[in-house]
């Protein structure tokens, strides 16, 4: 789904831009970091994937702060995912599709099954949220 697409099915809204959320946000991400590598560290395999979700879409929110729109639809979740994937260029493609997948799973962690993650794709989703918070820093360049 590209941006046109996205605003006209009022999944996201032009807004101001706002590069004091944006900055908030990335301190988030920021912490949310260190608490998945803390939860790790501590075999808590499940809150890792689900902290390192949440650093990616604090990441997603403020990249989308930074351009000047925001999520609008009950699932914004969703719409922080798809925002990323259409206007990050891409070369950042693989990392919108490992959001997405990290999206899917942090809801089953939340909501459904315990122990689902193992130790390697918990340290691999704090790998991928580095790694999504240095794409989002590059091309927003606070």
């Amino acid at each position: 789904m590209n941006l046109a697409e996205l605003l006209r099915k009022d999944l996201v809204r032009p807004d101001e831009p706002d590069k004091t959320r944006a900055k908030e946000l990335l301190a988030i991400a920021e912490r949310d970091i260190k608490t998945a590598d803390d939860n790790l560290k501590n075999k808590n395999y499940d809150w890792t994937l689900a902290i390192a979700y949440n650093a990616m879409l604090s990441s997603g929110r403020a990249f989308m702060a930074a351009k000047g729109y925001r999520p609008v639809a009950e699932a914004h979740h969703l719409a922080v995912v798809q925002f990323c994937a259409a206007v990050l260029p891409t070369d950042s493609g693989n990392l919108a599709v490992v959001f997405n997948r990290y999206r899917i799973k942090r809801h089953d962690v939340i909501y459904g099954e315990a122990e689902m993650i193992g130790s390697g794709e918990a340290e691999n989703s704090i790998k991928n949220a580095k790694l999504f918070l240095n794409k989002i820093k590059e091309n927003i360049k606070y």
